[in-house]
Order: C-alpha cells, then structure tokens, then sequence
C-alpha cells in the first residue's frame, strides 16, 4: 500500500472521541504520525466538527501550517508530498501492540532510554507515570522496584522518574545496568481523581536514546474508555537484546490495584 503521508506528522482537532481515534488511526495507515500536541514536528493538522474552535487555532494560523477538513484522510493521492521534508531518521510509528529492537551502537555500551509520555493538557485531573521493573512471574523483587511520585528513583538508580511539566512524564532506564533477575519494565500511566483515559484522550509514548536523542520509535494510544490506568509500554528482555513494546491496555480500578496486582506491598 501507498503512503502517502511519509514524513508527515498530524495533529487531529476537533470531532466525537471516536471520530478523532478513527482519523488519527487512519494517518498512520498512510504512513504518517498522529501528534497529540501542538509541537514543533507538527506537519498539518486537521480539523473535524468544531475543531476550528480549538484555542490552538491561533498559533497554528501564525505559524502557516496547512489546516485540511477530514475528508482529506480519504483521498489519499491528493496529499502534498512538498509539504513536509521526509527527515533522514523517521521514527518507526508503532501500532498498540507493536515491537521493535533498541538498537546498541557499536563499539559502545547500550544507552539509556528514555520512555516519554505525552498528553493534552489537563485542567481537571493529575496523569501520573510510574514503571515497576518486574522477574519472570511479572512481580517485583522488592517494594522499591515500583517506581512514582513518591519514589522517583530505583535504589540503584537504574531506572528513574523525570517530569517535563503537566502534560509530558519520562522514564529513565539503563538497561545495561538493570538487575540480572529484571526480565521486563513496564511503563504505566494512572489518573488521580475520578476522570478517565477516555476524557483524556491519546498518549503519545516516544521511546529515545538519552534525553537529547531524536524519537526512534512513536505510538499513539487512544482506545480508552472507562479506565483510569493504562499500561503504556515495556523494555524487555529477548537474548542478547532489550525490545520495546507498546501496550495500550487500561483498567478500570486505581493506581493502588495496578501495584498490588505487580506484587507491591501498598498500605491500604
């Protein structure tokens, strides 16, 4: 199949939830991208019912980006591949469920990597990021293993919590460094409060060499509903390599039922 938005990275305004996870589904069927927020990658945007009422119109006006209607996503051969330069290094866009290799350069030791979680901004909820670093049976070895808020940093400081600002969470993992019983670690995202991922709408998940390294890998994860945690992503174990796999699978009950379920002691 032809894609034709190669190179393109999309922002979708506007539309019913359904509506905005069917269009951004259908840019990366051709190929591009689905931005969650307006960055400096964003390539165009496009706008569905009431989408021109988005208080980031504004600035996407200033900046000249070209603005489509949704049928654009259906004509597929009328797309301007001028429109955006297809850079040297696209990040590999991931489906919920897809897998990739991290690669280790040569001659060097595997870095770290950085798991970044994205979101629109919020103004009635808290989105924590937490990870548990997780044995063969999926459980943690120790308590301090479930790394949040609370405990931002693993005791060897293997695995860490970096915060970009309300809509944007990293962790940190030095897979070089992770204890020999480690198999797996599984990035997940909860919602303080009584709002769900369905409000919220799309997590972007971007997976990075090091904290000033382009994206090698990009999904977006909008299937929520109901639920008020989601498991975003996970660095595993697989021979010599560590693989990275997006997830998107959410729960209903809390941060607290995440935890347990992973073997964590959480005090009631």
């Amino acid at each position: 199949m032809d894609k034709p938005l190669t190179g393109h990275r999309v922002l979708v305004l506007g539309g019913v939830h359904a509506d905005a996870v069917a269009a951004r589904t259908r840019v990366v069927e051709l190929g591009g991208s689905a931005a969650i927020n307006l960055s400096a990658s964003v390539t165009d945007v496009v706008l569905l019912a009431r989408g021109e009422q988005d208080r980031r119109m504004s600035r996407i006006t200033a900046l000249e980006l070209p603005v489509h209607d949704g049928h654009w996503l259906t004509a597929p051969a009328a797309v301007d591949r001028g429109t955006a330069a297809v850079r040297a290094q696209e990040p590999q866009v991931l489906p919920r469920g897809g897998v990739t290799d991290l690669p280790v350069p040569q001659g060097r030791s595997a870095p770290d990597w950085y798991i970044t979680a994205s979101w629109a901004p919020q103004a009635d909820c808290e989105i924590d990021v937490v990870a548990f670093l997780l044995d063969e049976d999926e459980q943690v070895t120790f308590d301090e293993e479930f790394i949040f808020y609370g405990a931002p940093e693993s005791p060897a400081g293997t695995v860490r919590l970096l915060t970009g600002g309300p809509a944007e969470q990293t962790i940190a993992v030095d897979v070089a460094s992770l204890p020999p019983a480690t198999r797996k670690v599984v990035v997940a995202a909860a919602i303080d409060g009584v709002t769900t991922f369905g409000t919220v709408g799309a997590i972007q998940i971007g997976a990075a060499a090091g904290n000033s390294g382009a994206p090698i890998a990009r999904a977006t994860l909008d299937a929520a509903t109901t639920e008020r945690t989601m498991l975003l992503a996970e660095i595993y174990r697989r021979g010599p390599l560590w693989r990275l796999r997006t997830i998107g699978q959410g729960y209903d009950h809390g941060l607290d039922a995440l935890a347990r379920g992973y073997g964590v002691d959480v005090a009631d």
